[in-house]
């Protein structure tokens, strides 16, 4: 009776403690290796603590990558693309509550609100006011340090005045440990040269007007997102998660990044090669 009730507050902590389910999804077979744990008393990774305490104290296994990136920046402009934002962050939100503190910089050249809202009336044919608005907690200007450089796309990139935002781009990358770019963020990136001689791919339905900022980059037409060194870059939109569970299970570890997708119930693909859209487009 005793192992019941005790397997009963094994779940309920699990569920309820966001710490304690860090190592490992809250499935039944995660629930079962620590309430064996407790019943047991059999040495593992994720351990109690030596000394009584009235809580539990659990441990996280080490990370993939030696002193993991903690400070990301994420470059707005009027008329990104919301979801090559937010669906980044949604995951990397989940790492800063299981794993350890990161902070985040929203980066413009103001500090006044930035609108989702396409800049152009052709973009707006309905003249819609359902585009949201962000506030930045950083200019270009305040420079602040970064590991990690997040390059969004959206309908904004094809302003030709984007002079501030390039020089940004060019100025940062030097100094961080990754540059991840979602969508037609890689278009801003090629035209900074920082993706020359590298193997990159966008958003396979602005295949024509993104590569021809790059002339010597090598774009990967059919790809959910790429890898080259330090750079990641991902196809349309959505890839942006996609991608960014990979480099979070490179961070953290396979186990962890699947941990993060199945609290989002998301269904991640892991394979960086898969990739409809490149033909639903016709770019192969």
């Amino acid at each position: 009776m005793g192992a019941v009730i005790v397997r009963a507050v094994i779940c309920l902590v699990c569920l309820a403690w966001p710490g304690a389910t860090a190592q490992g999804a809250p499935s039944l077979s995660y629930l079962s290796k620590v309430t064996d744990l407790v019943l047991n008393h059999e040495p593992d990774p994720l351990t109690l603590s030596p000394t009584p305490s009235p809580s539990l104290t659990f441990t996280l296994p080490p990370t993939i990558v030696p002193n993991p990136p903690t400070k990301y920046g994420v470059v707005l402009f009027p008329a990104f693309e919301m979801l090559d934002v937010f669906g980044p962050l949604e995951v990397l939100s989940w790492a800063a509550r299981l794993h350890e503190k990161l902070d985040l910089y929203l980066l413009a050249e103001t500090l006044d609100p930035v609108t989702t809202q396409p800049q152009s009336a052709a973009m707006n044919t309905f003249n819609s006011s359902f585009f949201p608005t962000v506030n930045p907690t950083h200019t270009f200007d305040d420079n602040p340090e970064l590991d990690v450089l997040i390059v969004p796309g959206g309908l904004g990139t094809r302003n030709p005045n984007m002079d501030r935002t390039l020089q940004f781009i060019s100025s940062t990358y030097p100094r961080v440990q990754y540059l991840i770019t979602v969508c037609t963020g890689s278009a801003l990136v090629a035209q900074t040269g920082i993706l020359d001689g590298r193997r990159a791919t966008t958003n396979k339905a602005s295949w024509d007007s993104v590569i021809v900022n790059g002339p010597n980059t090598t774009w990967v037409p059919e790809a959910r997102w790429v890898v080259d060194g330090n750079i990641w870059t991902s196809s349309g939109i959505s890839a942006g998660i996609d991608a960014t569970l990979a480099f979070v299970a490179e961070l953290y570890g396979k186990e962890n990044a699947t941990v993060i997708s199945e609290y989002m119930e998301y269904e991640w693909h892991e394979d960086s090669d898969w990739d409809p859209y490149a033909e639903i487009w016709g770019v192969v």
